[in-house]
């Protein structure tokens, strides 16, 4: 039986140029509010924290307000790498007991039991303390260069216009509009009379109201970011959910603090690469890294051999994280994310992963702010006894993977990516073609990849010539997963680079999503 494509075409994106600053995103028109405040004088990082900020308004159901993440920034001036620690605690509150397991299991790479009534995926029980807003507002204070006020206002004057109404936005709601419909501000917000919001054929787009999220933009702006955990957001936050039977405290927003720490530094054929450390995939990345680094590739692009040697250290690697660290299997509730990158004129750097972690998040927007919140409590193993359980007061394993690449004392690229426990295979391919196979950055993102994320087969892209296909089937068992729009069935990468003999900078975004775009100044 033949295998079912739906693609009959080849699509492409170029990337951005320029010996200036560049931001690239999943969404371009945030990209474009970062790129603003470049060529308004701002540095990587207070880019980064506007573009950031302006996601939550045109692309909310990945990232927002109610969110976490983590950044890594590089400083040229140091020539050092720090990481802004947002990501995502569990209420001290929180008791297991609340989520019993129903006997039954869930499946997409491997199983997963199931919690009653799914209170750890969506509603009031999934949210874990949302560290957005301080781990931005940390970094831009820690390393920024303008007020919190201006990089701010991108967002706010996106959030007064509105969402625009395009076909990827009905997709989008469509694919959950049956949780959505189970939250009244949610409902009423995101399915209009009943139904995922749709532009009539040949009329001007549509703008969907995110009802709140301008005027609590506005408030942060003038009280400051700590309103969110403090002030009169905070007790907002705390009111609708303990109306709706949350565990979700007034101590656990005022006692949040963003952490900046260290980075895990390793050198990889004279690449020096810097990740996030601990309960990310940075250990899980570097652990890949290491089978390939006496491999002799053949010349001319990846070809049959460098695949089938980061599909076998991607199953080592995932086997030993799934082992020992514990992971969320994606369930049935699609993972998504977002990550943007940014380089300015003096070779400052940033990598931004930040997430809701389901689409959508909890499915929970809060009445009094119009804050969309995490359900990151997913993101725990609900089975006891193992080293991802779910407990209170306790910081989760998440999949994120931004990381920033130097060679020769000079930055070279950041990249990062959405797409649950598929970004780091993204990001570990990219990487090698850029480093191992002396990639360009535009050839690196067009090049197909596989997937081997932690599941039984490998997942192959059929762009792949006919002999990397069989080289991989002849060592594992694979299935064919094309690169489309829907459903992603591979991560959404997204880079800055650094030509190390120009000086010239790049930028590209996925190329299957619609929104993405790098903007240069």
């Amino acid at each position: 039986m033949n295998t079912h494509l739906v693609q009959n075409w080849n699509v492409s994106k170029p990337a951005a140029r320029s010996r200036g600053g560049i931001v690239a995103s999943q969404n371009r028109i945030a990209s474009e509010a970062g790129a603003g405040i470049l060529a308004a004088g701002g540095n990587a990082v207070d880019a980064a924290v506007a573009t950031g900020f302006a996601l939550a308004a045109v692309e909310p159901w990945n990232s927002g307000l109610g969110g976490v993440g983590f950044m890594m920034v590089y400083l040229a001036k140091e020539n050092r790498v720090h990481v802004v620690d947002f990501g995502p605690i569990s209420p001290a509150g929180l008791n297991p007991a609340d989520y019993p397991l129903t006997g039954g299991y869930t499946s997409d790479l491997f199983t997963w039991p199931t919690v009653k009534d799914d209170r750890n995926v969506h509603g009031p029980l999934s949210i874990a303390i949302p560290g957005h807003v301080d781990g931005l507002a940390t970094a831009l204070q820690t390393f920024g260069s303008l007020p919190f006020r201006e990089v701010i206002q991108p967002a706010i004057a996106l959030a007064d216009q509105g969402i625009a109404v395009d076909w990827y936005l009905t997709l989008k709601v469509a694919t959950m509009a049956r949780e959505l419909a189970q939250y009244p501000t949610t409902r009423d917000i995101w399915l209009p009379r009943g139904m995922p919001p749709v532009t009539a054929a040949g009329s001007p787009l549509g703008r969907l109201q995110l009802s709140g999220l301008a005027a609590t933009l506005r408030h942060l702006a003038d009280a400051g970011p700590r309103d969110f955990y403090e002030g009169e957001i905070a007790a907002g936050i705390i009111r609708d959910l303990q109306a709706m039977g949350g565990n979700l405290a007034a101590t656990d927003l005022k006692n949040f603090h963003a952490r900046i720490v260290e980075p895990i530094d390793s050198e990889y054929r004279g690449a020096q690469i810097a990740l996030p450390p601990s309960l990310t995939a940075g250990p899980t990345m570097l652990r890949a890294l290491a089978p390939l680094r006496d491999l002799h590739f053949q010349s001319g692009g990846p070809q049959a051999d460098a695949f089938v040697a980061y599909a076998g250290a991607l199953r080592e690697a995932y086997a030993e994280r799934l082992n020992t660290m514990g992971d969320n299997s994606d369930r049935r509730d699609p993972s998504t994310t977002t990550h943007l990158n940014v380089i300015d004129r003096h070779g400052n750097m940033v990598a931004l992963t930040q997430t809701l972690l389901s689409v959508f998040g909890s499915k929970v927007v809060l009445p009094s702010s119009g804050v969309l919140m995490n359900n990151g409590i997913m993101w725990f193993d609900p089975r006891p006894g193992s080293p991802n359980s779910i407990a209170p007061g306790k910081r989760a394993l998440s999949n994120m993977c931004p990381l920033i690449v130097r060679r020769d004392g000079k930055p070279w690229f950041s990249i990062g990516a959405s797409g649950g426990r598929k970004i780091l295979p993204a990001v570990y391919q990219i990487s090698s073609f850029l480093i191992d196979h002396g990639m360009s950055l535009e050839q690196a993102f067009h090049q197909p990849r596989i997937d081997a994320s932690g599941g039984d087969t490998v997942g192959v892209d059929p762009r792949h010539p006919q002999t990397v296909q069989s080289a991989l089937a002849e060592r594992f068992p694979v299935e064919t997963n094309e690169l489309v729009v829907y459903p992603t069935n591979y991560a959404c990468p997204s880079a800055v680079f650094r030509d190390p003999r120009s000086g010239e900078h790049y930028g590209m975004t996925d190329v299957m999503s619609p929104w993405s775009g790098a903007v240069a100044t």
